[in-house]
């Protein structure tokens, strides 16, 4: 739903889908399945995606200017060209900073919640992928560190992770509701409409909006 509520608004656009076998040469990190809930015996923790660790190739991927990484269960209701045009030189990744929260129990689509650090700093992420900062993502800390510690931005100093505004990745359902109306990134962290059994809710008019103008659906 990303990639196509991103075309709908926004010109001069490539989408790159983080497909794990176009980068197995240089992400090759073990991923197991254990019932209905893929698992990463490196963090010794639950992965909700395969992309819960692809997404911090993408400096390796691009090798140079800026590149932005999304999770897939987002709506964009803005050019995604003005997120871009908020890139600042000083950083090595731009996120919006989201407070600690502590979820716990089971998603919509069955997977597990995790905890961890800066928990959702890391679905929505401006890279400049030339920073020399970004250079500490090796192949060898891809396959090697905890997931926690690459969502947890390990790699870098503090101040080098800059900040975007709010509404560049609202939470629904976690974030004031009466923040939603001034989003341009709804961020379904928690489920969305597209999963089976799901039980309407009144957030969901953004996503069955988008998915009515999408060719996928």
């Amino acid at each position: 739903m990303a990639s196509c509520s991103i075309l709908r608004r926004s010109m001069n656009i490539l989408i790159t889908p983080l497909y794990l076998p176009h980068i197995k040469n240089y992400l090759n990190r073990p991923i197991e399945r254990r019932g209905n809930q893929l698992w990463c015996p490196i963090s010794d923790a639950p992965m909700s995606t395969e992309f819960a660790i692809s997404r911090f190739a993408v400096p390796h991927i691009q090798r140079e200017g800026w590149a932005l990484f999304m999770d897939s269960d987002i709506v964009c209701l803005a050019d995604i060209n003005e997120l871009f045009d908020l890139a600042d030189d000083r950083f090595a990744v731009m996120v919006v900073k989201h407070g600690q929260k502590h979820e716990d129990g089971i998603k919509m689509d069955g997977q597990m919640q995790t905890v961890y650090a800066r928990k959702n700093w890391s679905s929505v992420m401006l890279f400049q992928c030339d920073h020399p900062a970004n250079r500490r993502l090796t192949a060898d800390a891809l396959n090697t560190w905890p997931g926690r510690d690459l969502h947890a931005f390990k790699w870098l100093d503090d101040d080098l992770i800059g900040s975007l505004p709010k509404e560049w990745n609202h939470l629904v359902d976690v974030d004031p509701l009466a923040e939603m109306s001034q989003a341009k990134i709804l961020h379904y962290t928690l489920g969305c409409p597209a999963l089976p059994g799901w039980e309407p809710k009144p957030t969901d008019g953004p996503w069955n909006t988008a998915r009515m103008h999408c060719p996928f659906y």
